[in-house]
């Protein structure tokens, strides 16, 4: 069966002319079909100017754009005929499998949850963002979208981090570290001492608290922490990328030996530059929806658009959410075990608001 991934079209702060580039390259290079929701005079526009050879790319037409600026709340309650309402709301009448978007995060988390809902015993759904590091790719949840949370949050952002790792890396029993100031157990604020119990009891596989420094190590599949903390990891790890990019170009321009150094290693750098360059993860999976949604960068451009609709068809190949909801249950099942011995003194990670 062919995959169909909804793409909203006006979403991003490249314009339409990058997703559609991406969409294009994407149904070239895979099997998929691509939706693209938006304005129909400029898609049908941009695809003519394009020319693709292939006839798996479609529009639905949306009168209406939700800026970056905008509430996201505001603007899906004011706005329905938005491309990222139309892109969800294909999901949910059957007519789409996934979506994709780099516009407006809040307002696609808001979509999100109102069209499909949460998956079972979800309380929130988050953001997941994959790290490069010094050994081997790491996810990081929840980078953004919850910046107040409760301890059977985080404890459900380790549950859904660590079966995106499975499925997308094929790691059996991700190590999972939250993010604290301090490796030992008792170290960080009430709601990380708290998640830290909660994980100690669980079945999963927990490593304790893992510190700032250790982001970058790789010696950790999945760390958790809550959205305020994630989202400034996220920024300041792409700020300093750009950073020692920026500083290496400027080094090798000073001097003649230092050219001749750069050619030398120029392969080196370029793969430098690949493995710290968003686009070449696409997005960052939306996890705890009854779905699939991928949150792109704001400056996505169409290499990262196409790999984000490539990451899409990927989760909803590996069944993501099924493995999502049983490793919660699974989790559930032992600390309620451990409940009963203990007199029913832990608690119910699957408690919501």
């Amino acid at each position: 069966m062919t995959l169909r991934i909804a793409l909203d079209a006006m979403g991003g702060e490249l314009g339409p002319e990058e997703m559609v580039s991406g969409a294009i390259q994407a149904v070239e290079e895979s099997d998929l079909d691509v939706v693209l929701t938006g304005d129909e005079t400029i898609l049908n526009r941009l695809l003519q100017e394009q020319s693709p050879s292939t006839t798996r790319l479609h529009i639905i037409h949306a009168s209406q754009i939700v800026s970056m600026d905008e509430s996201p709340f505001e603007a899906i309650r004011k706005k329905k005929d938005s491309s990222i309402a139309r892109a969800f709301d294909l999901v949910k009448n059957g007519d789409a499998d996934g979506v994709v978007s780099a516009g407006n995060s809040g307002a696609t988390m808001a979509s999100a949850i109102k069209s499909l809902g949460r998956l079972e015993k979800i309380a929130r759904p988050g953001i997941a963002s994959i790290f490069p590091t010094l050994k081997k790719p790491l996810v990081m949840m929840d980078v953004g979208a919850n910046v107040d949370c409760r301890p059977q949050h985080l404890f459900q952002f380790g549950v859904m981090g660590a079966a995106f790792s499975d499925n997308l890396f094929q790691i059996k029993r991700p190590s999972i570290g939250l993010l604290s100031i301090g490796e030992e157990g008792g170290k960080g604020n009430v709601l990380v001492k708290n998640a830290h119990e909660l994980f100690s009891k669980s079945s999963l596989n927990f490593i304790g608290n893992v510190e700032g420094r250790d982001i970058f190590q790789g010696d950790v599949d999945v760390i958790v922490c809550d959205g305020f903390v994630g989202n400034v990891c996220l920024k300041v790890s792409e700020g300093l990328a750009e950073a020692i990019i920026s500083m290496l170009r400027t080094e090798m321009s000073k001097s003649i030996m230092a050219k001749m150094g750069y050619l030398l290693a120029r392969k080196a750098f370029g793969n430098f530059g690949k493995r710290v360059d968003y686009a070449e993860y696409g997005g960052a999976p939306l996890l705890g929806v009854n779905g699939t949604g991928i949150v792109c960068h704001g400056r996505s451009n169409a290499k990262a658009t196409k790999n984000a609709i490539k990451v899409a068809a990927e989760m909803i190949r590996s069944k993501v959410n099924d493995h999502i909801v049983q490793i919660l249950s699974e989790s559930e099942q032992v600390q309620a075990e451990e409940g009963q011995q203990d007199n029913g003194a832990a608690m119910n990670p699957g408690d919501t608001e």
